[in-house]
């Protein structure tokens, strides 16, 4: 905690004079966020740090593997979901961003199982994403495993999304675009899913 609090104070010495102004119109206008990022929980992975972006530039969701549950309204409990309904249909998000990862415990627990201390919810989660085991793989371009089901939950979410109608009229419409990306913790690289290939992000 110490550590958490010595970075407040460095946020408020070196930070917020320059970025004050910026976070006081947020408040006084509210946010107006061009993007909606769905991402894993994975602490390696930031999504404001890997896309440079700057407060009040996306609305964050984040869960264990980035996954995206397809519509289900019911009296469950669906955080992510609440959270996409609130970005789309209240801000009006124009980009809906799914960020995926390498070495991905979640698609992991998807693949091998999940940790025996992890089975109140985390198992059950993670079943959302059983439908990319029935998939084929492609051992010729994605020989690990594990790497080709971090390509097919993502895929599994964007195809996710589609089940929600009002994503789905938005998309018609123009007026929101989905995309898919893929982050490598080790490199740094990125790449984009553009129609059944993964580009380099240059």
């Amino acid at each position: 905690m110490d550590r958490l609090l010595q970075g407040y104070r460095r946020f408020r010495a070196e930070i917020w004079p320059t970025a004050g102004a910026r976070y006081e119109t947020l408040a006084d206008e509210g946010q107006r966020p061009e993007t909606l990022l769905i991402s894993c929980s994975d602490s390696r992975v930031d999504p404001q740090a890997v896309f440079g972006a700057k407060p009040g530039e996306m609305f964050v969701v984040r869960n264990v593997a980035g996954l995206v549950p397809p519509y289900q309204p019911d009296v469950g409990c669906h955080g992510t979901s609440a959270a996409i309904e609130y970005g789309v249909r209240v801000l009006g998000v124009s980009h809906i961003v799914v960020l995926g990862h390498a070495q991905c415990g979640g698609v992991r627990a998807v693949v091998e199982g999940a940790p025996p201390e992890a089975r109140d919810f985390v198992e059950a989660w993670m079943a959302i994403a059983k439908p990319i085991l029935r998939r084929p793989s492609n051992p010729d371009r994605r020989p690990n495993l594990v790497d080709h089901y971090e390509s097919e939950i993502l895929r599994l979410s964007l195809a996710n999304l589609a089940t929600f109608p009002w994503i789905n009229e938005a998309v018609e419409a123009k007026r929101l675009q989905l995309h898919g990306f893929h982050f490598d913790i080790r490199t740094g690289a990125m790449s984009t899913l553009e129609g059944d290939e993964w580009v380099p992000v240059p």
